[in-house]
């Protein structure tokens, strides 16, 4: 399991306009059936709220960055939520070491 970790920051007070951007893009995803997505998780930050960071867990990293990038799905979710962007997310991916039980 791969977990793309999104740094995003969107333009200041379109914070109610963003979350229902993101609930739907991310549905569009889920609705898509995006090979290789099983879940996600997205958190608003409290001493920066305009700073949002979007979890994604994918089965394999190229389920995200190519069969997702490359696909409809993704023109879809960027044409969403893309112009709330204050600047490009920054994106990165992590493999799980360690957790609870």
């Amino acid at each position: 399991m791969i977990l793309e970790l999104a740094d995003i920051r969107i333009r200041p007070g379109e914070n109610a306009a963003f979350e229902e951007a993101i609930a739907r893009g991310l549905a569009t995803v889920i609705a898509n059936g995006v090979k290789g997505y099983q879940r996600h998780k997205v958190n608003r930050g409290i001493e920066s709220t305009e700073r949002y960071i979007l979890q994604i867990f994918w089965d394999t990293l190229e389920d995200h960055t190519v069969g997702f990038r490359q696909s409809e799905a993704f023109t879809q979710w960027r044409a969403i939520v893309g112009p709330f962007f204050a600047a490009p997310p920054v994106v990165e991916h992590f493999e799980l070491v360690t957790k609870s039980a």
